[in-house]
């Protein structure tokens, strides 16, 4: 009886981390994505935001936890949550990268030098990246599920290849059949 009780809740316990993985994605560090590229290769998202950013915010309280959209990056990408006024050191591609104008306490921080590296200047800004860790493309602006699903795809699935002029990808665009909606 103590062997069932006990092989019952390992199980709960394993069900409820399987979960808790499952219901959000997996942000990682640039650090660790270049780490993981070694052993797995994958696309990269990388979620460029400010913590006084109404967008940004709107972005993860709509589209980051959409259940779609946290299925189809965990699947396909490794995903990077980076803010782009942080004060903490980053090694990317074996340089270093820091905010030397950080301050603590300032509202609007000064921009972090990876940020400026990406050429970021609006936030949200999701950048996406090949295997290589090459940028493909930043997006920038607010994206509901349904919006974002046709970047997540286009880069995924490798058709951003295919797709070599403005007329080819207002083609895409107007081909495209969303299945990811707002709703969870």
């Amino acid at each position: 009886m103590k062997k069932t009780l006990y092989s019952l809740l390992i199980l709960c316990i394993f069900s409820a981390n399987t979960f808790a993985q499952n219901d959000q994605i997996q942000w990682r560090t640039i650090e660790e994505v270049e780490a993981l590229q070694l052993k797995e290769a994958r696309k990269v998202l990388m979620d460029v935001y400010t913590t006084w950013c109404g967008p940004c915010k709107l972005m993860m309280k709509n589209t980051f936890s959409n259940k779609n959209v946290i299925e189809y990056v965990n699947k396909h990408y490794y995903a990077v949550k980076f803010d782009a006024e942080s004060g903490k050191e980053v090694t990317f591609k074996d340089n270093l990268y820091t905010n030397p104008g950080y301050s603590p306490n300032a509202y609007r921080k000064s921009t972090h030098q990876l940020a400026q590296a990406f050429n970021v200047n609006s936030y949200p800004t999701v950048i996406y990246m090949d295997e290589n860790m090459e940028v493909i493309a930043p997006i920038k602006g607010y994206l509901k599920p349904d919006q974002i699903e046709l970047y997540l795809k286009l880069f995924a699935e490798n058709i951003y290849l295919e797709v070599r002029s403005k007329e080819d990808f207002q083609k895409f665009q107007a081909d495209f059949k969303p299945t990811f909606h707002l709703v969870n």
